[in-house]
């Protein structure tokens, strides 16, 4: 089996991302209901441009450590990126969706640009339908 290669971000994005996920690890321990409450701070914010939110998802990405015993998917991912958009000063939406045949969840950051982590894998043929969105 050939490792897939990392993504590369700029050391700046890199460790803003960094701080991000370990904020997104700590915050996702908590009951769903204060997390959302958490991210609901931020509704003041500007929303930031698709391509920052581009680059904060890819950082993000690269940091995520391989040798992490818990759980870093789509929602800590995610989660870590309007995190990351945040500490620059600008928000994102946090949505959590669902899609039926089969049955599956979904976590992934938006603007009102785009999304980013929302099309992934065989998404194009059975789309993901946001089921909340924060803030």
């Amino acid at each position: 089996m050939v490792p897939t290669a990392r993504p590369t971000a700029p050391a700046g994005d890199r460790l803003l991302a960094a701080v991000a996920l370990a904020l997104s690890l700590a915050v996702s321990r908590w009951p769903l209901r204060r997390q959302i409450a958490t991210v609901r701070l931020l509704r003041g914010l500007p929303f930031a441009r698709r391509d920052r939110l581009d680059a904060l998802y890819t950082a993000v990405l690269s940091v995520s450590p391989s040798w992490w015993p818990g759980r870093i998917a789509c929602m800590e991912i995610s989660l870590a990126t309007v995190i990351a958009t945040a500490l620059t000063g600008h928000q994102a939406r946090w949505v959590l969706g669902a899609r039926f045949l089969p049955d599956a969840a979904h976590a992934w950051a938006e603007v009102p640009e785009g999304a980013v982590g929302r099309d992934i894998g065989d998404a194009v043929d059975r789309p993901w339908m946001p089921v909340l969105a924060v803030p």
